[in-house]
């Protein structure tokens, strides 16, 4: 089982950054998919999770309206587009994968994680 995890970088408070989570070595398509982030001195938060079976999406309230999650199952990949970040969107971002699919932003429930990719907003 393998998530790669990739896109971050350092951008500008008010601009964009795409996410991208390749996933291979399990059924795609069972599985949720949740984006995770941890920023030092904090503990890991569900930011958006997709539900590869019903296509359901979940976001954290600190990022509705300006975070979009979508999977491509064609590719395995699953992708969070991320606009008007904030410096407070600064964090290591994390993809996990969830069979369950039953609490959508709790990190305990997932099964599988890849490593980190790393957002940086400056102000």
């Amino acid at each position: 089982v393998q998530l790669q995890a990739s896109g971050g970088g350092l951008v500008q408070a008010g601009g964009s950054l795409r996410l991208s989570c390749a996933a291979s070595g399990f059924i795609f398509d069972d599985y949720a998919i949740g984006w995770f982030r941890q920023a030092p001195g904090k503990e890991r938060e569900g930011v958006s999770c997709i539900n590869n079976v019903d296509g359901s999406t979940y976001y954290a309230d600190s990022v509705k309206g300006r975070f979009t999650i979508s999977s491509d199952n064609a590719k395995n990949t699953v992708y969070l587009q991320m606009n008007s970040l904030k410096p407070e969107d600064t964090a290591v971002y994390y993809c996990a994968a969830d069979w369950d699919r039953l609490l959508p932003l709790d990190p305990i429930e997932y099964d599988f994680w890849g490593q980190g990719t790393l957002v940086t907003v400056s102000s």
